[in-house]
């Protein structure tokens, strides 16, 4: 076991690397953050700061010289980088198993071949690859394979002549074509895999998209039929890839009934945000106690939650450029409301710019904040009990 006040390094400045910065300084651990740019999110509140490209031999040495465990908080990060790490201290997670999820076609083959069903798709590496699709697959999502997120990388197609047009706008790097399914919702398992092999799995959330981006998280210990399919495929996951970390699988669930993995992210996610005001551990803190080598700490939900993504979007109420500073004030006077702010110094449209945690004492009182706030800043989804 690392013992709090020893280094703990991160590679990535988002905010997920922020919040994991104060969880593990929480814990009374030092955090090392390797970031390329100047500041960010988790740069700004990191002990120490090394400004270099994660492919960076120096920064990677300097790194592995002050810290006794690495992780990441996001999946890009070149996994030459982990196994170049790896040979010298510990990195969570792996870099076998970042290497897989950082590539749709990999995740794919690799979570089907566990026998764990996935949506329909084909890969596409060359323009031909469209033209012997089958039908069932339009219309569809042209997706690139690597470097994708938050919608992006994505294009809807109804046609294989759409699917080579945005093949072609992607400049033809390979990409995977799924089919559009007839979703009934969405579903996200947060866990942690120790080193040991122990998991430790967040209660399943039901998450609400819009335009390709999370809008809202709903959580509450209710009683599904898929809770139990959903977590045991995101453990089979975990362990066939020897994970060591915290995992995010997505599901989607369709109008008649089938469960399908959408897409893994090894890392703290946006729909586990809510287990930082309702839970006894959040994603955060398991992140650093499965690096540290620590007791994986308990997934208990204390009380219905729902999550609010705040994006850029809210600080431009009008048609126009001028910005107005969100009334956080008429946010925070709501009761067992916890606003988080991700510290980016500037806002953006369709940025993510922080979330807000919605507590009630049933979830129907949980969604009513939610919506309370949802009229204030104007956010484009509502919440529901579902």
């Amino acid at each position: 076991m690392i013992a709090p006040g020893e280094w703990l390094g991160l590679l990535g400045g988002g905010q997920l690397g922020r919040m994991f910065c104060h969880a593990a300084q929480a814990l009374g651990y030092r955090v090392m953050v390797l970031d390329p740019a100047a500041e960010g999110p988790a740069a700004d509140v990191a002990d120490k700061h090394i400004k270099a490209d994660y492919d960076d031999k120096a920064g990677l040495i300097k790194l592995a010289e002050h810290t006794r465990a690495v992780t990441t908080e996001f999946e890009n990060v070149p996994a030459d980088s982990l196994a170049y790490l790896a040979s010298q201290l510990r990195v969570t997670p792996g870099a076998r198993a970042v290497e897989v999820v950082q590539d749709r076609i990999a995740e794919k083959t690799f979570v089907a071949g566990l026998g764990v069903p996935v949506a329909p798709h084909r890969a596409v590496r060359v323009a031909a690859d469209l033209d012997t699709a089958p039908a069932n697959l339009f219309p569809g999502i042209l997706k690139v394979a690597r470097l994708g997120y938050d919608g992006k990388g994505q294009a809807r197609v109804k046609t294989k002549e759409e699917a080579v047009a945005a093949f072609k706008s992607f400049e033809e790097v390979p990409c995977v074509l799924e089919a559009m399914l007839d979703l009934k919702e969405e579903l996200s398992v947060i866990m942690a895999r120790g080193l040991n092999g122990e998991c430790a799995v967040f209660p399943v959330a039901r998450n609400v998209h819009h335009e390709g981006i999370l809008a809202v998280t709903v959580v509450d210990n209710f009683v599904s039929e898929f809770a139990k399919p959903a977590t045991d495929a995101a453990i089979a996951i975990a362990d066939g890839l020897d994970y060591v970390g915290v995992l995010c699988v997505e599901f989607f669930v369709l109008q008649d009934g089938q469960l399908l993995v959408n897409e893994i992210a090894p890392r703290p996610h946006n729909s586990g945000h809510y287990t930082m005001n309702a839970c006894a551990t959040s994603q955060f803190e398991q992140q650093a106690r499965v690096m540290a080598g620590m007791p994986l700490g308990s997934t208990e939900l204390f009380a219905p939650v729902v999550m609010l993504n705040v994006l850029g979007d809210v600080w431009y109420p009008g048609s126009g450029d001028l910005q107005v500073e969100p009334d956080w004030a008429a946010v925070l006077k709501l009761p067992r409301t916890s606003l988080h702010l991700y510290g980016k110094a500037e806002a953006r449209r369709a940025r993510k710019m922080g979330h807000i945690n919605c507590t009630g004492a049933t979830l129907a009182d949980a969604v009513d904040t939610a919506n309370h706030i949802v009229h204030l800043l104007k956010l484009p989804v509502q919440a529901s009990v579902m």
